[in-house]
């Protein structure tokens, strides 16, 4: 092989390295931002989570479990 033709690729190896590093790049940015987003979530539910079982204990209704069934069963 000549060496112009090593030269062509060589580079057009560090080309695609050059790609790769960009587009790992800006994967590992999107799992950083999903995860952001998950952990906000994660702390959205919790804090529903808390106000139902608040809603449910403080509004002295009784489960559908408890609840006795209507006459006409």
């Amino acid at each position: 092989m000549e060496i112009q033709q090593l030269e062509e690729r060589v580079e057009n190896l560090e080309m695609k390295l050059s790609f790769q590093d960009d587009t790992i790049e800006q994967l590992n940015n999107a799992i950083i931002d999903q995860q952001k987003i998950l952990e906000d979530q994660k702390v959205q539910l919790t804090f529903l989570i808390s106000r139902i079982k608040t809603m449910q204990v403080g509004s002295g209704l009784a489960s559908e479990a408890d609840e006795t069934p209507p006459p006409h069963y």
